[in-house]
């Protein structure tokens, strides 16, 4: 095969990889969503999701596009184990444990039912935060748009979480705002007034400063960051013009000598 052949399948498989790429970026990205949507409103209607034949149904063939996309990158990945060291944390929350706990009958706890079905929650909320991030060329903007998506799911779902929770059995728990108010204040750290009953709101009160303790310093190196690009971009521009200034003063003294 000559070189110029060689080179043009190389093109070809560069271009179907590219497009079966993106194909799977944007089947996870509109897999998450709507998983998102799906869970937040049977949440809203306290709904049992075990109950519900279609939402069961769903999210295991969410949780199959999910195995297929991680299998599709760690095929096509120049180091494969560098990958799997890297990326084996989408496999454990691809994997659909509600599915196979109830299809093979498994007595488990409640509480660890309850935090079994969100498991899918996180594997789309780190798949939109990486999907969302590929959208900027600058990778420390890139960066930080990828935290700041996962950082913002991160604290819906443990709201959600939360008010299902708290809701009936915490008086001071009266409507799902309150319990979002709740998740961002001790994401922030800062917490607040509102005190967890259950042991699920006391997990998710531990979880969710540590959380924002990892989160927040990312502020500061992207602020850190901008800061010094946007002086260096300002002593450039101030460096052109003094040459520029230098280079017409070197034309006119030139001229006056002529």
């Amino acid at each position: 095969m000559s070189e110029n052949n060689m080179a043009a399948a190389n093109d070809r498989r560069f271009t179907l990889r590219k497009i079966l790429m993106d194909f799977m970026s944007t089947g996870v990205l509109v897999l998450s969503i709507l998983l998102i949507v799906y869970i937040s409103i049977l949440t809203f209607r306290n709904e049992q999701l075990l109950a519900n034949h279609q939402y069961m149904t769903f999210q295991f063939w969410v949780c199959i596009f999910f195995l297929c996309d991680f299998i599709v990158r760690l095929v096509f990945s120049a180091n494969r184990l560098r990958y799997l060291a890297r990326n084996w944390a989408f496999l454990l929350l691809s994997i659909p444990y509600l599915n196979i706990v109830n299809y093979l009958d498994i007595s488990v706890g409640q509480e660890a039912m309850f935090f079994l079905r969100f498991i899918p929650l996180m594997r789309g909320a780190l798949a939109m935060g990486i999907v969302i991030g590929y959208l900027s060329t600058n990778a420390i903007t890139s960066l930080f748009i990828s935290y700041i998506t996962i950082m913002l799911l991160v604290t819906y779902f443990c709201s959600l979480i939360f008010y299902q929770r708290e809701h009936g059995i915490n008086h001071e728990v009266d409507t799902y705002w309150t319990a979002l108010w709740w998740a961002f204040m001790n994401m922030s750290t800062v917490g607040c007034y509102i005190n967890p009953m259950t042991v699920t709101g006391k997990l998710i009160a531990v979880v969710l400063p540590i959380f924002g303790m990892i989160i927040f310093p990312l502020f500061t190196v992207y602020l850190t960051n901008y800061v010094t690009q946007a002086t260096n971009h300002a002593v450039e521009i101030a460096d052109k013009r003094d040459d520029g200034s230098k280079t017409a003063d070197k034309k006119a003294n030139s001229a006056s000598q002529h």
